[in-house]
């Protein structure tokens, strides 16, 4: 360990594992380090002996659950979107030659006390009750501008400067109702609540034009929704960044607690500490984890895992999304439910997994905050809730060259997470990501 490097990494968690696979194939040396056994951080999935250490102060697991490698179970509950940014990461870096992704069944929202399929093709959208049938000819007007628009053609733009104008506006253009704003603001661009209306409209076009690419991918491979996932558990993604990143002479120590960030008098990062052994490098990447004086609290979020016998009622599909709209629920934010089963390889046959997430709004009882979300999918045979503080970086750091990652947000998708690998990568490189197909490694040749 006593040797210098280009970066440091500290965390096995998604982000910084993508960064590390990309900066070691650009040919950076990397060190990465993780105070945990296992990759993933707080992406990891568990096995249930993983899970009741973690949540039962290590309680024996129930043998009517079954054989422990049978599990695989996601701490951060997400589903990625078959056009969205990290698809394309992991496309160019040829990380995906190591995973095996599943369609989820069905995407489905609730409305008025019962939940209903969100359209994934134009049939589909021109029958659906979510929305009006006054309002389906602007929709289909909607969707047109959507998939029409380029940036650089006046032309396209309907006088609208989605750059500026805000989403409020746009929905006026389009003379949308309440309803119809719901499902486009929430259900295709996956919004926690309603501050976005009053923000730039291209923050919610583009995630909506996502969704309807997505859904067209979907439709082409006879899928039922546009989101996908990978067998095993979402822990295999940083897994296979670390590899790429191992195959391109990344070191990787786990199990390595670091007990001191080294910095000169000015502030600036030179090495990490760990016991007597000092390794030093020019910049460090870590999770807010490694940098509590650094980090600031900008929310809770409130997850609960529950594991179940049956799907959940209503859905009839072996996997799902439920987006529960924070105005069908009187809330200030959604809540996002997955569910997944056997296919997806995460929990033997005759079980269920479902996964709630939210932002908490309250310091009381988390599971009164998700209560309508608990019912919703059924009878659940054992739950484990937990409530995670939201932090992000005080500063850039380009003047002490330590770079700090945002923690995971309650959304179901991963674009805020490929938001945050672009962010960190132009701040510690100087330069955007570019995504070009990586070279052929002469160890993978052999």
């Amino acid at each position: 360990m006593d040797e210098e490097y280009d970066v440091i990494i500290l965390g096995t968690g998604l982000t910084e594992c993508i960064l590390s696979g990309i900066l070691a194939v650009e040919g950076k040396k990397v060190l990465h380090i993780d105070r945990n056994d296992f990759y993933g951080g707080e992406c990891a999935s568990l096995n249930l002996t993983q899970l009741y250490q973690r949540f039962r102060n290590s309680a024996p697991v129930p043998a009517e659950l079954g054989r422990d490698r049978d599990y695989y179970i996601d701490l951060i509950p997400k589903f990625l979107m078959q056009d969205e940014g990290l698809i394309n990461v992991l496309v160019y870096t040829d990380v995906l030659r190591y995973l095996e992704f599943v369609a989820i069944a069905t995407s489905m929202v609730y409305c008025e006390g019962k939940i209903f399929k969100v359209p994934s093709t134009p049939t589909e959208g021109l029958t659906s009750s979510l929305v009006g049938f006054f309002q389906k000819n602007n929709a289909r007007k909607f969707i047109d501008f959507l998939l029409n628009w380029k940036k650089d053609d006046p032309k396209t733009h309907q006088g609208l400067d989605l750059e500026k104008t805000s989403m409020n506006e746009v929905y006026k253009h389009f003379s949308f109702n309440e309803d119809t704003q719901e499902f486009i603001g929430h259900a295709m661009a996956l919004h926690l609540d309603d501050k976005y209306k009053n923000r730039p409209a291209i923050e919610t076009c583009r995630p909506a034009t996502m969704y309807l690419r997505s859904a067209a991918r979907a439709l082409d491979r006879n899928a039922g929704s546009p989101y996908i996932y990978p067998q095993f558990g979402l822990g295999d993604l940083p897994q296979g960044f670390a590899r790429l990143s191992a195959v391109y002479a990344g070191t990787f120590m786990l199990n390595t607690p670091v007990d001191e960030i080294v910095r000169e008098s000015d502030g600036k990062f030179t090495g990490v500490r760990s016991g007597d052994q000092v390794a030093k490098a020019k910049q460090v990447i870590g999770d807010p984890s490694y940098f509590p004086k650094h980090v600031r609290k900008t929310g809770r979020v409130i997850r609960a895992i529950c594991i179940l016998r049956q799907p959940i009622p209503n859905t009839a599909a072996d996997s799902a999304q439920i987006i529960m709209p924070q105005r069908q629920i009187g809330r200030e934010h959604d809540i996002y439910i997955t569910c997944l089963s056997h296919e997806q390889k995460v929990c033997p046959q005759g079980r269920w997994i479902a996964s709630i997430s939210t932002i908490a709004e309250t310091a009381g009882e988390p599971k009164d905050e998700i209560a309508q979300a608990l019912k919703l999918v059924g009878p659940i045979e054992q739950i484990f809730v937990s409530v995670s503080d939201i932090y992000e970086p005080l500063e850039d750091g380009t003047e002490s060259n330590v770079f700090i990652s945002r923690s995971y947000d309650a959304t179901s998708h991963f674009e805020t997470v490929y938001n945050d690998v672009k962010d960190l990568y132009k701040r510690v490189t100087g330069n955007e990501l570019t995504l070009q197909k990586r070279p052929v490694n002469a160890e993978q040749q052999a």
